[in-house]
C-alpha cells in the first residue's frame, strides 16, 4: 500500500474503502482516474470502480485479486479486502457472520474499529446483557463461577469472565468509587452493517431460549402466548405503535423495581402469515 492511501483495516464498507482510495489518489496524482484504475487492474471497463463504488456492480471472486493488484495491496491487506468484499455482499446472516469473524480477527480492525467488534460480541452473546442486567440484584457477585451458574443455561465461567471484560470496556458496566460494578449509561453506536447483523444473531439467540425456557421453566414463572388476528394494512402502524407503548410501560416498571433479583426476557413478534397479490406491505 502506497504512503498517501487511506488504511483499509479502519473501513468495514469497501465501496467506502475504494471511495476514499480514489480521493486520496486523484490529490495525490493528477493522473488517476477510473480508465486509469482499470487498466491498472485488467479491466476492459473503464468505469467499473465508479461502478463499484456507486454500488451498481460487485466484485466477484477473481477479481478480487486485480482490485488488490492496483491497490498495491500487501498480503495481508489483500486477504483483509477480499473478507470485507465477502462480508458486504453476503446475502444471508451466516455468511456476513463468517465473513465478520474473519475480518474482526485482524488485530489492525480490532485496533481500528474497537466499537465495531465490542457492539457484535455484545449482541452476538446472549448472556452478555443477561450479564449487564444481573448486576442489579442486590445479592450480585462479582465471581465468574457465579454469575455462570446463576444463568439459564448455565455457560461456563471463562464466557462470564469474558463477558463482564467486555461489558466494562464498552462502558455497558463501572465501577463506583468502591469498586463496585453498576451498569453503566454509555450506549453504544457503531456502523448500520454490523448493528443490524448483531441485532440479528441476537434475535435467533433470544427466539432459542424462549423455545427453551418450555421445557426449563415451569408455568409460574414464564408466559408464553401467541395471537393470530387478520387486519387490513393499514393497521399495521397501529398494532405496531401500541406494542410500542407497551414496551415503554415494562420499561418502566422494570426500572423502578428497587430490588430486583431475577433477570427476564420478553420477546414479542408481530409479522405476516400470509401474501395477498396487488398489496404493498404499509
Amino acid at each position: 500500500m502506497v504512503d498517501w492511501a487511506p488504511d483499509i483495516a479502519g473501513f468495514l464498507d469497501y465501496r467506502e474503502y475504494l471511495r476514499a482510495y480514489y480521493e486520496a489518489a486523484k490529490a495525490n496524482m493528477p493522473a488517476f482516474s477510473y480508465r486509469y484504475f482499470s487498466r491498472k487492474a485488467g479491466f476492459t471497463s473503464p468505469n467499473f470502480l465508479k461502478l463499484v463504488i456507486e454500488g451498481k456492480r460487485n466484485i466477484s471472486a477473481d477479481s478480487v485479486e486485480r482490485f488488490a493488484v492496483a491497490l498495491k495491496l500487501s498480503e495481508s491487506e489483500r486477504r483483509f479486502f477480499g473478507d470485507l468484499v465477502a462480508f458486504n455482499q453476503a446475502t444471508s446472516a451466516q455468511e456476513k457472520n463468517k465473513a465478520f469473524e474473519r475480518v474482526s480477527a485482524s488485530r489492525r480492525f480490532r485496533k481500528a474499529r474497537r466499537l465495531e467488534h465490542g457492539y457484535f460480541m455484545y449482541l452476538s452473546r446472549w448472556y452478555y446483557p443477561a450479564i449487564r442486567e444481573m448486576v442489579a440484584r442486590a445479592d450480585f457477585i462479582e465471581d465468574p463461577a457465579w454469575i455462570a451458574g446463576q444463568l439459564l443455561p448455565p455457560i461456563a465461567p471463562r464466557q462470564a469472565q469474558e463477558g463482564l471484560e467486555m461489558l466494562l470496556e464498552l462502558g455497558l458496566l463501572s465501577r463506583d468509587e468502591c469498586g463496585k460494578l453498576h451498569r453503566g449509561e454509555a450506549s453504544v453506536t457503531t456502523g448500520h452493517e454490523v448493528r443490524s447483523l448483531a441485532i440479528v444473531n441476537y434475535h435467533r439467540q433470544m427466539l432459542e431460549r424462549a423455545s427453551e425456557s418450555i421445557e426449563l421453566v415451569s408455568r409460574e414463572h414464564r408466559d408464553i402466548s401467541a395471537l393470530t388476528v387478520c387486519i387490513a394494512p393499514e393497521r399495521v402502524a397501529d398494532f405496531k405503535a401500541r406494542i410500542h407503548a407497551f414496551w415503554e410501560v415494562l420499561m418502566e416498571l422494570g426500572d423502578s423495581d428497587e430490588r430486583p433479583t431475577r433477570v427476564y426476557q420478553l420477546n414479542m413478534q408481530f409479522f405476516p402469515l400470509n401474501q395477498v397479490e396487488g398489496e404493498q406491505d404499509p
